[in-house]
């Protein structure tokens, strides 16, 4: 089988231009799917308490390719390819379930906790007649195996021999970032998916996007949550897929200023809150940081607004759309009055959030924009030409250190 490659040449020299043809080339949408996110990359896919005990599942995708997360009898989390060897069809149906063994509900064959097919409907046919030929070795036949890695909490997947160990792949850096908030065990408190109109590197590379925060999302300026006048900064692995961005009060915000002087539509300093409890934070980490966002290559990204905390899962669902599954979560030790906090926080983010509802419209709005511009090229200048961490949030060098990822992945 030939790997599928990009179809269109770049810009040589520089991560700075992007070319709008890459958010709408099927071509090479296709290419994407074999290339990254069934390639030596690690995809999030579920946290570890979902599948706390042996049997327990959860449904969910490595690019488009559906995918069973499961505890074995033997304790380990195994996964494996959503579909049946018989005909296709998918194994499990529910998002999320507890069984002894999967059977595909099509012809009844069925697979034990690791995805070995391990029964067949009349495999020796019926009053002696029919069934399948003497020499049908089940082993020889099942769905794809993926390898699976857990880190704090969070369980990833790999269809390749070729990813490194999950540590090694995120880095150090990233890894202590990912700890400072998964640090012990967490208790989900809900879920939703969002359709979003829009191809899934514009919603990667909004996350990655710490200059548009503050200008996109008034909230966030106008009630102080981050501001590009804030400290903070930008790191990013040296590989450039990964990153994390966090914002820190300091004492020469000059009050949205630097808003006003320049007539941006980000300052609404009028507006007040009804009920201003909704930002009534605590620094339950200790460190000062009022907003942290760590994105990991290709899907993840670990969000703490606030005390609002929860991981998100990108999935491409074609060249021009993708779903976007949220999941909230806090700590199993909190106490009645943080849960209140952080489910009442959980009105910022969201399809209807008061920060990310704009996220959900602009991507769309990109999308659009560039239909008839597939020659042209996107300008990420700010912040400089490479992509290295910076301490300023006033720049694209993690978008920058992405497309450096995206194109050795692309081999383009």
């Amino acid at each position: 089988m030939t790997t599928p490659t990009a179809p269109r040449a770049w810009p040589e020299g520089t991560l700075t231009r992007v070319p709008y043809w890459v958010y709408q080339d099927e071509a090479n949408y296709r290419a994407e799917l074999r290339r990254i996110f069934e390639g030596p990359v690690w995809n999030y896919v579920c946290l570890d308490s979902d599948v706390l005990r042996p049997g327990d599942y959860r449904t969910t995708f490595v690019g488009e390719m559906p995918v069973i997360v499961v505890r074995g009898e033997d304790k380990v989390i195994h996964a494996f390819e959503n579909r049946c060897a018989h005909r296709g069809a998918l194994i499990a149906l529910d998002d999320a379930g507890t069984v002894k063994r999967f059977q595909c509900v099509y012809h009844a064959w069925s697979y034990d906790l690791e995805g070995n097919l391990v029964g067949v409907a009349f495999e020796k046919g019926s009053h002696g007649r029919g069934g399948m030929p003497a020499g049908f070795c089940k082993a020889e036949h099942g769905p794809r195996k993926l390898r699976t890695a857990t880190l704090c909490g969070l369980v990833f997947a790999s269809l390749s021999a070729e990813a490194p160990p999950l540590e090694e792949y995120l880095g150090e850096e990233v890894r202590r970032r990912v700890a400072r908030v998964l640090h012990k065990p967490v208790q989900v408190l809900g879920r939703f998916v969002q359709m979003l109109p829009n191809n899934w590197k514009l919603y990667v590379e909004n996350v990655k996007d710490t200059y548009h925060a503050s200008l996109l999302h008034t909230f966030f300026t106008t009630f102080r949550v981050t501001r590009l006048t804030q400290g903070g900064g930008v790191v990013v692995s040296p590989d450039g897929g990964h990153h994390v961005s966090a914002t820190i009060d300091r004492a020469d915000d000059r009050e949205g200023a630097a808003y006003r002087e320049q007539g941006l539509r980000a300052d609404h300093d009028g507006y007040r809150l009804a009920d201003p409890s909704l930002l009534d934070t605590v620094d339950e980490f200790g460190d000062g940081i009022k907003l942290q966002i760590l994105t990991a290559f290709p899907n993840f990204v670990l969000q703490q607004i606030g005390n609002c905390l929860a991981v998100r899962q990108v999935l491409p669902k074609g060249a021009g759309a993708m779903e976007l599954s949220w999941t909230y979560f806090g700590f199993a030790d909190d106490t009645p009055a943080m849960r209140r906090r952080r489910l009442k926080q959980a009105n910022l983010v969201g399809p209807a959030g008061y920060v990310s509802m704009e996220d959900g419209c602009v991507g769309g709005f990109v999308q659009r924009g560039v239909a008839a511009a597939a020659d042209e090229l996107a300008v990420v200048n700010m912040g400089g030409e490479g992509a290295e961490s910076q301490d300023t949030r006033a720049t694209e060098t993690s978008v920058r250190g992405f497309w450096k990822a995206y194109r050795r992945y692309m081999g383009c």
